[in-house]
């Protein structure tokens, strides 16, 4: 006994058995299960679903059949494998946020966007979807092959006929042995008409069709879900070589709030995202700290769309805690397209145009069949007529043979001799009906017979010419189009969908105002909260102060500037102007301290904007503190600023830092005390420093006097002086010799108690606007042409109404880009209607629109200028 079982053991090669074994395991689950055929798009399993719910007729136009009726036919006669994964393939096929145009109508609980399992397959019904027809049609045409079942009682189609391509329109998933495939939902419109297009390019003008020009049509996936593709690379890369990352991101919006506060909301998600889990994540990350600012959460989804509202601290800037969702969570995924499929049941990488045309390809196969089917059966039924007409002719003669004839058979082989007739032909006859003698009846066949051979002709047109065939198949898609096609839900949106993005890329390089007050609260606001007036108005609003505060600070800039924020005690901080909180005009504003490490008894004295690039060889940093010191430093030795940030000017005891401009060696600098004295000499009489230099002496002051500003010769053409208690002039810098540094320099106001001692000093172009605020809060903005000329020794007119206590804090000048674009709109304006006449609050003395219109060019010409603001 032992003898003959040892007989029965082999010895073979392990490392041999396990590759065979293992590569047989492998091509069953690559062809039998994982992976779609290339010309209906489906896997065997979804094949089967619909195919068993066909043959069960389980039409859209019948009622709902138990979901469990369906798997256990499905795996009973086709699928023999666990009735789950049938029914979570029957459950995905009927999911419209997985299936971009569901197969499967499904009734009941069959899940949600939110991860939710669908019900048991007992308690949910379905039927086939309309347009899931167009993929059994003509099925029983023998227009594919069918091969027997897993136990050979039944027969099963190897592909479904697939009246329009699948495979692209709803995309495919699967994970098989060494390889997955991913490829993408498309939007059916698209992809008819891209089909369309080969079969023009070929019929028409007898060439292939490029798959850029494919391209042009599919503009990229269309995912169920929605959303919006970021850039076109990643598509450019699956559509022309299989493979791609494809960067998607979900739709979401920035409400405001009451308080000055946002909120985001989302309304789509990237494709196969679960919201659930997303907002599980953002609630985790903002336990963890990873994002801060976010106050509430909630899931406000409805019948209405998918909601979800994220409110943020009314600190928080939303653009920027957007893109750090971007980052941290599902809302911004990458989709790795893999557009593998069998092809001949071999797994293959195709790009976007093999795919197209192996399915039109497949197309004229299902076609050509159906065809001569068609041909076959139109060709039986007029044989048969024809020996039915042949009878009528000769009725008479066909009734006494049969009358004649002992039985059926002696009566069809009489008939078949007497009048050339074959077995199909005589039985016929012999079984025809008495009503068939009738005049009407006898038109009847005639007429039909003429129709089967009018049939018959184009058939036989269609297989004997492939552009008469592609003919058929483009009329035939082009009705799927028009009944099942919709609109594309997936925007496509500019941007490098391979880069991360940084915060600015979120963001506008708007032109923006930045105030800064004595106590520290700073804020940014968009420059169209404020209009321009005319002279010895009372100016809006512009923020709300706490007792005893005044504004410091006021400067044009654009969101992208990098903001170089200089303390009284000599040091440097850096900021990007974004990262300001935007606030309303009337608002407050955020503490300086919550954006940047100031020390306790530190004061932000200037404020600089810089773009990221700069001139190293040219580009200075020009100080001067209160006491008269002035230092020259590059501006690369700035780049590097940490938090903490970086000493900038090595300052004596008692002194401090009061203003800082970026400067060239061709600039000249203009030094003003609160007294009324200026000083003005080349930069190049101070020699650059490092960072930790002290400086020269720049101007020699009289007792008790300080420098209040430095201005560059570079910005107008005049010096734009307002004192203390809001009049003002304007001085040519003519008037202003150059001199050397460290002179007490000359007269440039006449102080008087009318006056009070000076506020600020910007120099200016005529065309130029200047913003005044006072130490209220509240802010005038005028044009400079309307203050008269005077010489350096004036005292000036009355620029702005100030109350008992009020005085002037400080002046700004408007940005010239800006100014531009107002002055762009403004021609417009004119160039509409010439004639009008300007209006009252504009603050102009001209009286026409012709003669403003002229102003409004000299505007546009000096735009180009020098555009060093503060």
């Amino acid at each position: 006994m032992d003898d003959k079982i040892f007989d029965n053991i082999r010895d073979v090669e392990l490392k041999n058995t396990m590759e065979s074994s293992y590569l047989d395991y492998s091509m069953s689950v690559i062809v039998s299960r994982a992976l779609p055929d290339v010309r209906d798009g489906l896997k065997p399993v979804q094949r089967r679903i619909l195919y068993s719910m066909s043959e069960m007729n389980n039409y859209p136009d019948k009622p709902h059949r138990k979901c469990a009726r369906i798997v256990g036919d499905t795996m009973g006669k086709y699928h023999p494998h666990g009735d789950s994964s049938i029914y979570g393939a029957l459950v995905n096929l009927a999911q419209d946020w997985n299936t971009r145009y569901p197969l499967v109508d499904g009734h009941g609980n069959f899940g949600s966007v939110d991860g939710d399992s669908p019900a048991a397959m007992r308690y949910t019904e379905a039927r086939l979807s309309k347009i899931s027809l167009a993929m059994i049609q003509d099925i029983g045409k023998d227009t594919v092959d069918f091969i027997p079942n897993y136990d050979e009682t039944e027969k099963e189609p190897v592909v479904l006929p697939s009246r329009f391509p699948n495979l692209l329109v709803n995309g495919a998933q699967g994970i098989a042995v060494g390889m997955a495939t991913n490829i993408p939902p498309h939007n059916l419109r698209e992809v008819i008409d891209a089909v369309v297009r080969i079969i023009d390019n070929k019929v028409n003008e007898d060439r292939d069709t490029s798959i850029d020009e494919i391209m042009t049509i599919i503009k990229g996936p269309d995912f169920p879900t929605g959303a919006e593709i970021i850039g076109h690379k990643g598509i450019n890369d699956t559509y022309r070589t299989g493979r791609g990352k494809i960067r998607v991101r979900g739709i979401t919006d920035i409400e405001p709030m009451a308080n000055g506060k946002n909120r985001i909301v989302i309304s789509e998600l990237p494709y196969y995202v679960n919201k659930a889990r997303l907002i599980e994540n953002i609630a985790e990350l903002v336990k963890n700290k990873k994002l801060d600012g976010i106050t509430a959460l909630r899931d406000e989804t409805s019948r209405e769309g998918m909601r979800v509202a994220i409110e943020l601290r009314k600190d928080v800037n939303p653009q920027i805690m957007l893109n750090k969702l971007y980052k941290h969570t599902q809302l911004q995924e990458t989709y790795g397209a893999i557009m593998l499929a069998l092809v001949d049941n071999q797994p293959k990488i195709l790009n976007l145009k093999e795919l197209l045309d192996y399915y039109l390809k497949f197309q004229e196969e299902v076609v050509t069949r159906r065809t001569k089917y068609d041909l076959n059966k139109a060709q039986e039924r007029a044989h048969i007529l024809e020996g039915l007409l042949k009878a009528l002719d000769y009725i008479d003669e066909v009734i006494s043979i049969i009358r004649g004839s002992k039985d059926v058979s002696t009566a069809k082989q009489s008939l078949m001799d007497r009048f050339a007739l074959d077995d199909v032909q005589a039985s016929n006859i012999v079984e025809m009906r008495l009503r068939a003698l009738t005049g009407l009846e006898r038109q009847k066949l005639e007429d039909e017979y003429k129709g089967l051979e009018e049939k018959i002709k184009e058939y036989q047109a269609i297989l004997g010419d492939e552009k008469i065939l592609l003919g058929v198949i483009k009329k035939e898609i082009l009705v799927y189009k028009d009944k099942y096609g919709d609109d594309r839900r997936t925007r496509i949106v500019a941007g490098d969908g391979d880069e991360e993005l940084d915060d600015e890329d979120l963001i506008p390089d708007d032109n923006v105002v930045i105030t800064f007050t004595n106590m520290g609260y700073i804020k940014r606001m968009s420059i169209e909260n404020f209009k321009a007036q005319g002279r010895g108005g009372k100016g809006i609003k512009g923020t709300e102060l706490l007792d005893g505060d005044f504004v410091t600070e006021f400067m044009m800039t654009t969101n992208h500037h990098t903001l170089l924020f200089f303390t009284n005690k000599g040091r440097v901080y850096k900021l990007k102007a974004y990262k300001i909180p935007e606030a309303s005009r009337t608002a407050r504003g955020t503490a300086i301290v919550n954006l940047i490490q100031l020390a306790g008894d530190e004061k932000i004295t200037s404020t600089i904007a810089l773009r990221d690039k700069v001139d190293e060889q040219n580009d200075y940093l020009f100080m001067v503190t209160n006491s008269g010191i002035v230092k020259k430093t590059k501006v690369s030795e700035f780049e590097n600023i940490n938090k903490n940030g970086l000493i900038a000017v090595n300052l004596k005891d008692g002194d401090e830092l009061i203003t800082v401009k970026k400067v060239t060696d061709s600039d000249e600098i203009l030094l003003f005390t609160k007294f009324g004295q200026s000083c003005r000499f080349k930069s190049t009489d101070v020699r650059p420093m490092g960072r930790n230099a002290t400086g020269v002496r720049g101007m020699n002051l009289a007792e008790n006097d300080e420098i209040i500003a430095m201005q560059l010769d570079s910005q107008g053409d005049s010096a734009f002086i307002v004192s203390e208690k809001g009049l003002g002039k304007c001085t040519l810098l003519s008037e202003f010799p150059v001199k050397n540094r460290g002179i007490k320099g000359n007269k440039c106001y006449t102080i008087s108690e009318r006056t009070g001692n000076l506020a600020g000093v910007k120099v200016v172009n005529q065309d130029d606007e200047i913003m005044i605020i006072n130490t209220n809060g509240t802010i005038i903005r005028i044009k400079v042409g309307e203050t008269t000329l005077q010489s350096r020794y004036g005292t000036g007119v009355k620029l702005i109404n100030l109350k008992t206590g009020e005085k002037v804090a400080s002046i700004a000048k408007v940005r010239r880009d800006y100014l531009e674009e107002e002055a762009k709109e403004e021609a417009e304006n004119i160039s509409e209607d010439p004639e009008e006449t300007v209006s009252a609050d504009s603050g102009s003395d001209l009286n026409n629109k012709d003669q403003e219109k002229n102003d409004i060019n000299r505007l546009l010409d000096r735009a180009d200028q020098d555009k060093n603001e503060n």
